[in-house]
């Protein structure tokens, strides 16, 4: 006669059986086939699912393109070019070529040129220190310094220098996920082809920026009437450049009398 601990142990094994023996056919009866071409897409894709091609990953991108969805084989821009040709082999298409980007931050509010209007204490994230009256910078649109961006960075292309974040174009891989991480918007992402950048936020008055941060733009519009080729505007109090028209050749950097523009190679170098 069984005793009671045996009776339970053979209930439960049977059960467990006959759980596999459902789990088996299941697997066999309602499994959903695998796009190959898709699978073969994914494996070229970096993994990085930043969403810079506009889908949702990595697995969004690669079966867009498998189902027809998008005819777009340049769309991957950590990947690169590299990334691209791949796709398109495997599509039998043409490849296209890849815009590749970069991020910059625009603010130039390091230490000694924007003011602090409170000692902060608390948990050190630009998302925490934002919840508190924007942070603890009179400039509302200034970088918190706290690295937030730099903790997404996948390439570690995000340093923090004098209490702002500095993106070092030869890391970064265009990915974009330091832009959505930024509480006050202020990382942008610009072709590697640009050679002058506008590193400031502020669109307030002249007279307000001046008084909180030293090297904020102040709308004195130089930078518009020296431009020889019109792609400086100066709008809501802050210059803004029109690359399509920008040839790089520094003339509103030389006139700015903040040096908010500034001039540089942001050729990326960095691929998955």
């Amino acid at each position: 006669m069984l005793t009671p601990i045996l009776l339970a142990i053979g209930i439960l094994a049977a059960i467990a059986l006959i759980c596999a023996v459902l789990l088996t056919v299941s697997s066999v009866f309602f499994s959903v086939k695998e796009n190959e071409t898709a699978a073969a897409i994914r494996d070229c894709l970096p993994g990085a699912n930043c969403g810079a091609c506009g889908y949702s990953g990595c697995d969004g991108y690669a079966k867009a393109l498998a189902d027809k969805s998008t005819d777009a084989t340049n769309l991957c821009v950590p990947g690169g070019d590299c990334t691209a040709k791949e796709i398109a082999a495997i599509l039998g298409v043409e490849a296209a070529d890849v815009v590749e980007k970069v991020a910059y931050v625009a603010c130039n509010g390091v230490c000694g040129a924007v003011e602090r209007k409170y000692d902060y204490q608390g948990q050190k994230t630009c998302h925490a220190a934002n919840l508190s009256y924007n942070g603890d910078k009179f400039c509302t649109f200034a970088c918190l310094g706290y690295g937030d961006c730099m903790r997404v960075c996948p390439r570690d292309a995000i340093s923090l220098e004098n209490g702002v974040a500095h993106v070092d174009p030869q890391k970064c891989i265009g990915c974009g996920m330091c832009m959505r991480e930024c509480p006050n918007g202020i990382i942008k992402l610009i072709e590697d082809t640009t050679r002058v950048v506008v590193q400031c936020s502020n669109h307030d008055k002249g007279a307000s920026t001046r008084k909180y941060c030293t090297n904020g733009c102040i709308g004195c519009m130089k930078c518009q009437k020296t431009c020889p080729h019109g792609a400086i505007t100066v709008e809501n109090n802050l210059a803004t450049i029109d690359y399509s028209l920008c040839t790089g050749c520094g003339a509103c950097v030389e006139v700015c009398p903040v040096h908010c523009l500034h001039e540089g190679n942001f050729i990326c170098g960095a691929h998955f």
